[in-house]
């Protein structure tokens, strides 16, 4: 990574412990947000957060550790599951929550990181996966009490319907550039009801 840091000034000093950690975790996005995974820096990170360098190097091995570390810190954070009542709902909310989080700059910062080169460190690539297959898992209750409920086929995947759900947003955020909102969002909760009723995401 370019060795120059993008901050100039040094934070207010932040302790030790919990609160240190917290600290470098939401630096390091803020910085990854500003400058991009490629131009990062411990020096960078340390200044926003008000910390020394060598505090960062005690807790973590490298600027990638750092990074992965902050980006699950960010967006693990528990995702509220909307309990409506009735499975369109639910997943408009499920959706335009997705479009919410993915077109803030955190959010698009996520995106360059792990398509860039970036995904061929193995701790991020690591972190990639994982992030969205634990969003995935989080929503799928969502889609259970829809079959509970009678609204959905009894054999449906919860996995493949949200799947189908999160693609034309990504797909527009990631290849088309094209910009999303709401009715993107809520496109796509049609379009994912529609082939789950004709039963297109039968459980193996």
């Amino acid at each position: 990574m370019d060795p120059v840091g993008s901050s100039s000034r040094r934070a207010p000093a932040v302790g030790r412990g919990t609160k240190m950690r917290a600290a470098v975790l939401a630096a390091a996005v803020t910085e990854l947000t500003s400058t991009g995974y490629a131009a990062l820096t411990v020096d960078g990170v340390a200044r926003r957060a008000g910390v020394h360098k060598t505090t960062i190097y005690r807790n973590w091995e490298d600027s990638d550790g750092l990074v992965a570390d902050a980006l699950v810190s960010h967006f693990s954070a528990d995702i509220p599951i909307p309990d409506t009542g009735a499975v369109e709902s639910d997943l408009r909310a499920l959706a335009r929550s997705l479009v919410a989080t993915m077109t803030t700059p955190a959010g698009r910062a996520l995106l360059a990181t792990v398509l860039s080169d970036a995904v061929r460190v193995p701790r991020l690539a690591e972190v990639k996966h994982a992030l969205f297959v634990d969003r995935f898992r989080r929503a799928e209750p969502v889609v259970a009490r829809a079959v509970e409920r009678g609204e959905l086929p009894a054999d449906t995947d919860p996995a493949e319907l949200l799947k189908a759900l999160a693609a034309p947003i990504y797909f527009r955020l990631v290849f088309t550039g094209e910009q999303v909102g709401e009715a993107t969002a809520d496109g796509a909760v049609r379009l994912a009801l529609a082939a789950a009723h004709a039963r297109v995401f039968r459980a193996a």
